[in-house]
Parts: structure tokens; sequence; C-alpha cells
């Protein structure tokens, strides 16, 4: 085993200093530290300390295909404002065996049966959209998304629903920044964001008491799609059912995961289709015939472009371990820098180039294209989300004509773990009539190009 330290360059500014450039400069940030370290650089900042910051395709690989006894878990990580029971706090065995549980509500007949509850909750959504004029849409996404989360996850329903849909939002904004934001979670008294959070966490937790209480009361669990239900029947290798509490965080963490980065990720493809008109043309006419490769392509290509999120990272758990050209001591955090990696010519060619036809006819590969994190932490909610993103867009494609706009692209925003185009996905949109829609079987708009070069993001 190599023992000598062997760590890439990077800024010797105070920790504090580093943290405020990271806060201040996310994207802009880490470019610079590129440009100027080159695709591996060493950081000292708050919540990780020092860290390693990698976006080389092949160290990234290692580093997801690499056991725990070399990298694992973070330290630092969501499990803070999730909970000890949340897949983010877990690490080892213990991630393992609970990450079995949570495989099958997504995929097969459960994963089809929640496909109508989108469509039904991006109906009644977009039914209130203004017509004619510019609106943000990442406020209706936001309800989608909350919606059928509540629905397909929690069960839930009536009373709890309406308490959950006003509880939630409030609660993962404030997780969500807390997560990022080194604040002590004791001291300052009352002013203490924590208390806050924490106040909103035991009403959460009191109202999935109730719609576990209730399920067990009504019975018939096995007949029921929701994962709540799912999660009451399960059961450890051993026998024993997950607590109460786990089953908690358990949702929690299924909402976070997949509720604020999904719908934000539906509004930057609001906005990057509105800016590609010759795309979206193609989208409509496709989607109009019953296809749906380049739908499936340009949401690729927009979590290409645009990631909400920043990095996924492991911290180093052998007493020293070999990744690439370095050797990293215990304890330090490896951050793979999800935006660098897609913004490589090397790996995507003309990265900068908004161009949904690269995944046509291919799948991407998963060390490089890796919004939803990679290896044995991939995001288990990656199917489930992609469904979902797929299914609103093709609602909206049918039901609306979305106008293109010659303005400038929205900047990134920050909204604590996820990144957000900064005017919210502004749309202008029109309802559809029939004469609106092609006539059947066309597949390609008038003057649609098979690929759009040039098309800077």
């Amino acid at each position: 085993m190599a023992t000598t330290v062997t760590l890439p360059p990077g800024p010797s500014a105070p920790r504090w200093v580093q943290g405020g450039y990271a806060l201040a400069l996310p994207h802009r940030g880490m470019r610079r530290l590129r440009d100027r370290y080159g695709d591996a650089f060493t950081v000292d900042v708050p919540i990780f300390g020092r860290a390693v910051v990698i976006s080389d395709p092949a160290e990234v690989r290692q580093l997801f295909q690499s056991g725990t006894e070399d990298f694992d878990n973070l330290e630092r990580n969501l499990g803070r404002v999730l909970g000890p029971g949340s897949l983010f706090a877990l690490s080892g065995e213990d991630h393992r065996r609970r990450r079995k549980l949570l495989v099958p509500p997504f995929h097969g007949r459960r994963l089809a049966a929640y496909e109508r509850i989108i469509e039904e909750e991006a109906e009644r959504e977009f039914a209130g959209w203004p017509q004619g004029r510019a609106f943000a849409t990442l406020p209706s996404m936001m309800r989608i998304t909350l919606n059928a989360i509540l629905r397909a996850v929690f069960g839930a329903e009536g009373a709890e629903f309406a308490e959950l849909r006003e509880l939630l939002p409030a609660m993962v904004e404030l997780g969500s920044r807390l997560a990022v934001v080194p604040v002590p979670q004791d001291g300052w008294g009352r002013w203490n964001p924590w208390h806050r959070f924490r106040a909103m966490r035991r009403s959460y937790d009191a109202v999935v008491e109730r719609l576990m209480a209730r399920a067990e009361r009504e019975g018939g669990l096995d007949r029921r799609d929701d994962i709540l239900a799912l999660l009451l029947q399960s059961r450890h290798e051993d026998g024993t059912a997950m607590s109460r509490s786990d089953i908690a965080d358990q949702l929690i963490t299924l909402l976070a995961a997949g509720h604020e980065t999904t719908a934000t990720t539906l509004a930057w493809t609001v906005e990057r289709l509105r800016r590609h008109p010759a795309v979206l043309r193609e989208l409509v006419a496709e989607a109009d015939a019953g296809g749906s490769a380049l739908r499936e392509a340009a949401l690729l290509e927009v979590q290409r472009t645009r990631p909400v999120i920043d990095m996924v990272g492991r911290q180093v758990r052998a007493d020293s371990v070999r990744l690439g050209r370095w050797t990293l001591p215990r304890g330090y955090a490896v951050l793979v820098s999800i935006a660098l990696v897609h913004d490589d010519d090397s790996v995507f060619p003309e990265a900068r180039t908004f161009d949904p036809y690269r995944f046509l006819g291919t799948k991407p590969d998963l060390y490089q294209w890796i919004p939803f994190g990679g290896g044995g932490r991939r995001c288990l909610g990656a199917a489930f989300a992609t469904m979902e993103m797929n299914v609103v867009l093709r609602t909206l494609l049918r039901d609306f004509v979305l106008e293109p706009t010659g303005e400038r692209a929205e900047r990134w925003h920050s909204r604590g773990v996820a990144g957000a185009p900064a005017r919210g996905g502004r749309a202008v949109v029109r309802r559809r009539t029939a004469s609106a829609a092609p006539s059947p079987g066309r597949t390609t708009a008038p003057g649609a190009p098979a690929r759009v070069p040039g098309a800077r993001a």
C-alpha cells in the first residue's frame, strides 16, 4: 500500500476565504480553479475541510468503482438534515442493506403505476398557466413534483396530504441551505435556524406517524403501490422490520432527492428549449407522432449542460489510497465536480453547445454523464426522476405551444443544494388547438435540422 501522500496543487487562502469564494462563484469559481491548476486541485472549505476535487473521467470511474474499504460515505452530508436512518447518513453494510430494501419501488410495475399520477398532477398544474405573458415555471414544477411524490411515495391523501404540502416546501428549502452553510446546530438562542428546522421535522414526523398508523389499521398493504406501504412490509435479511423513525427518514430522503432536483431540471428544460427553437419544433412534431427518442435525449442534454447538483463525494477510509495520479490520506474528502466533467470538450465534443442529438441512439456513459452521481451510491430514484421529467415534458408539449425567445440565457442561482435558473425558467405559452397540431404521422417539423451545430449554451 502506498504511504507517500501526493496531492494536486490548489489555492492557499484560508478556509473561510475559500468557502466564501465557493459560495459566491460556485460554477465560475470551479472553472477558474481548473484553468489555473488543472483537472484536479486541492481545496480547504467549510463543511468538508481539506478535499481533493477531481474531474478526470478515469479518476472518476476509479472512485465510483472502488470498494468501501477505500472510499465510503462523506462524514458531512445531507444525513445531518434528513436523519440518521437516511441513505445519505448510512455507510458500508448498513447502506447496502437499506438500499436493497428500497430498490423494488423504482422498477417494473410500480414505476409504470406512478406515470399516471405524474400526468394528472401536470395536467392539473398546467390548467392554471397564464397565456401570452411571461411567468416563472419553477414554482409550477415544484408543485407537480411535490404532489406526485406525496401520492406515489407517501401514499398521502386528505388532511395529511394538505399538511405535508404546506409543510415540506419550506422544510426542504431550509434543510437544503443548512446542508451547505456551516451553521452550528447549537447556540445563537432562538435565532438559530436549526431550531426552526427541528420544529418542522417534529411536525413532519407526526404526520408520517399518522399515515403509517392508518395504513396498518386499514390493511391491504400488498395491494397498494405507494412506497410507504412497501416499506411497512419490507424486512431486513434477518427478518426484522424497519423502524418507524427509519421509514420517516427514508421518505423525506426520497422527497429531498427527487422533488427540488427534478423540478429544477424541468425549469432548466423550459429555459433551454425556448432558446433552441429548431430542437423545440422537432420535439413537438415527435410528441405528436407518438415518439420519445429526441425528448429523452433532450432531457439527458439538459442535465449535462445544466446539472442542478454541483458535487458528489466520498471520504478516504483507508490509511492511504491511490487515486489515479494522487495518493490521498485517511479522512480526506474527494469531490467529483459534475459540472467540470460535463463541460470537458475531450469528453463531450463542443461541450458548451446544447446538442440533444449527441444522445440520440446511444446511452450516456454513467462515469461521464453523472447528474445522479455514480457507483454504489448513485441516486436510487434516478429511474423515477427520468420517467417523471419525460411525462411532464410530454404533457407540456402536447397541450401548449412554448414560445421561443431571443433573450440571454438565465444565469445559475444557488438554492442551497440545487442550482436553479435565476429567473425561474420563464416561459410564454399558448394552449394548443386541434388545428395547431401537425398532421398525423409527421415525425419532423418543417425546416428542423438533423443536428443543431453551433447552438451555444
